[in-house]
C-alpha cells in the first residue's frame, strides 16, 4: 500500500524534530503511537529511514532523500487544498479517532458539497473549528467555549462502559453509574477541558472528584489502558464496536445522561454555504428525536 498524506506528515515532523518525543507533541499524538507509525512506513518502503540510539535520532540517507519529496507532496496537497476551498468546491469537516465516519457521505448528499476530512486530536476538543483547519465538526457536545460555536445535534446516544470481562460488575446487562463511582477510569488529555469532564461522567458526580487511573490521547492507548487495569472508560453506544478487545467487555449504563454528536461550526462563519448546512442535515433526517432516558 502506498503511505498516506498522514504519513508523510508524521515522518515530516520527526526529520524536523529529531526527537519522537518533541514530534509526537508538535503532533498532538501518543509517542508510542508516532513510533508505530514511523516502522510501518519503514516497512511499506522496505527502507530505513532514522538510526536511532538511546541518545539522539538521525536521518539516513533513504530518509534525506524521502524529506524532500515528502516536503514538496505535502505543499502540493495544501495548495490544492486551499484552491479547493476558495472554489466553494469542499467543505473541511473535522473529527476524532473514527468518530461519525458513517455519517459522513449521508452529510455529503445532504449538503450538496464534497466533504474532506481533517483528522483532529483528542487534545482539541473543537476537532479543528478553534484553529480554522476545518469548516465544520462532528463533535461530542459539551463543545469548549460554547459562545464561540453553533452546533445542530445529529444522534443522541447512551453512553457505556468498557470494563475488563472478570471485573465484578462484568456480568450484569446493565450497570448503574452510581455502583462505579469510586472506580478509576480512563481520562482524556487534560487539553479537552469539559469533553475530558464528561466523559469522566462528572456531570452525575455530585461533586465528586473522579479517580484518574490513566490519560489516554488515542482509542488505542484507552484499550491499553483498560486492558492493564488501570481503570474504566465511558463510550457512546455507536463507538462500541470500535473497541473490541480480548479481555474487555462493554455494558450500557443507567443513572447517568446520554451523550450528544453534533455538526458544529464557528459562530463567526457567516458563509452561506455552512449556515445552510445545519439546515440540510435537519432536512436530511439526521437530527435525532429527544434524548434516551438515563
Amino acid at each position: 500500500m502506498d503511505p498516506h498524506l498522514r504519513d508523510l506528515r508524521y515522518f515530516v515532523a520527526v526529520a524536523e524534530e529529531l526527537h519522537f518525543t518533541n514530534a509526537a507533541q508538535r503532533l498532538h499524538i501518543a509517542q508510542p503511537t508516532l513510533s508505530r507509525q514511523i516502522r510501518q512506513l519503514e516497512r511499506q518502503l522496505d527502507v530505513v529511514l532514522f538510526d536511532r540510539n538511546q541518545r539522539s535520532v538521525a536521518l539516513t540517507v533513504a530518509g534525506k532523500e524521502l524529506l524532500g519529496g515528502a516536503r514538496k507532496i505535502l505543499e502540493l496537497w495544501e495548495t490544492t487544498n486551499g484552491s479547493l476551498q476558495e472554489a466553494g468546491e469542499v467543505l473541511r469537516v473535522g473529527l476524532q479517532s473514527n468518530l461519525g465516519r458513517g455519517l459522513l457521505s449521508d452529510l455529503e448528499s445532504a449538503s450538496g458539497h464534497r466533504l474532506a476530512l481533517h483528522q483532529a486530536s483528542w487534545t482539541d476538543p473543537s476537532s479543528g473549528l478553534s484553529g480554522r483547519q476545518a469548516d465544520l465538526a462532528l463533535v461530542w457536545l459539551p463543545l469548549p467555549d460554547p459562545n464561540r460555536y453553533r452546533w445542530q445535534v445529529l444522534r443522541t446516544e447512551r453512553r457505556w462502559v468498557l470494563l475488563p470481562e472478570n471485573h465484578p460488575r462484568a456480568g450484569q446487562e446493565m450497570i448503574d453509574f452510581a455502583d462505579l463511582i469510586d472506580e478509576p477510569f480512563i481520562a482524556l488529555p487534560a487539553e479537552a477541558g469539559a469533553v475530558r469532564d464528561f466523559w469522566l461522567g462528572n456531570d452525575a458526580r455530585n461533586g465528586r472528584a473522579a479517580k484518574i487511573g490513566a490519560e489516554a490521547a488515542t482509542p488505542e492507548d484507552r484499550l491499553e489502558a483498560v486492558g492493564l487495569g488501570l481503570g474504566l472508560c465511558m463510550l457512546a453506544e455507536n463507538n462500541v464496536p470500535m473497541y473490541r478487545w480480548p479481555g474487555l467487555t462493554a455494558r450500557p449504563l443507567t443513572g447517568i445522561a446520554p451523550c450528544e454528536l453534533a455538526v458544529a461550526w464557528r459562530a463567526d462563519d457567516t458563509r452561506p454555504t455552512i449556515l445552510e448546512f445545519g439546515q440540510r442535515a435537519v432536512a436530511g433526517g439526521f437530527a435525532e428525536p429527544p434524548a434516551i432516558p438515563a
